[in-house]
């Protein structure tokens, strides 16, 4: 028989303070005097002197500060998109449209067309960038694409 099947799990809580006779009355098991002894103190990752791992381990990774928040989006997301009928292929197609067809959040600051993938309808883009490959086949199959002025 597993010792885990004879353990009873359902004890109510000790409740200290209560009196000698308890076993934790008086400080209520938490010795005398001191730092630890009293309530609301915990000493967060101190570990007696030794040095904590939050400082022996190595700093790693970087956050920018000025980071741009570019929403990326491919073609064939946008054909998935014309096909399951959430964008028509005749609108212009921009950042504000696919806010509020609520494609991308509005937490995007611009948009970046990326060429994975095929395109089959005309698409009339407006978009901040664009990489070669996507404008290609855009054009190829009879759209257009307008970036603004740096």
């Amino acid at each position: 028989m597993k010792l885990n099947t004879l353990v009873k799990t359902n004890f109510s809580k000790m409740r200290v303070g209560r009196g000698i006779g308890s076993g934790k009355g008086k400080t209520s098991g938490r010795g005398v005097k001191g730092q630890k002894s009293r309530s609301g103190v915990a000493i967060k990752s101190f570990e007696g002197g030794q040095m904590p791992l939050y400082r022996r381990l190595p700093k790693r990774g970087f956050k920018r500060i000025h980071r741009r928040n570019i929403a990326i989006i491919n073609l064939s997301d946008l054909e998935n998109f014309i096909k399951n009928k959430k964008i028509k292929s005749e609108d212009e197609i921009n950042m504000k449209y696919l806010i509020d067809k609520k494609i991308i959040k509005n937490k995007f600051n611009k948009l970046k067309i990326l060429g994975n993938g095929e395109v089959k309808n005309k698409l009339k883009i407006n978009t901040d960038f664009i990489s070669k490959s996507a404008k290609e086949k855009i054009e190829k199959a009879g759209g257009a694409v307008t970036l603004p002025k740096k």
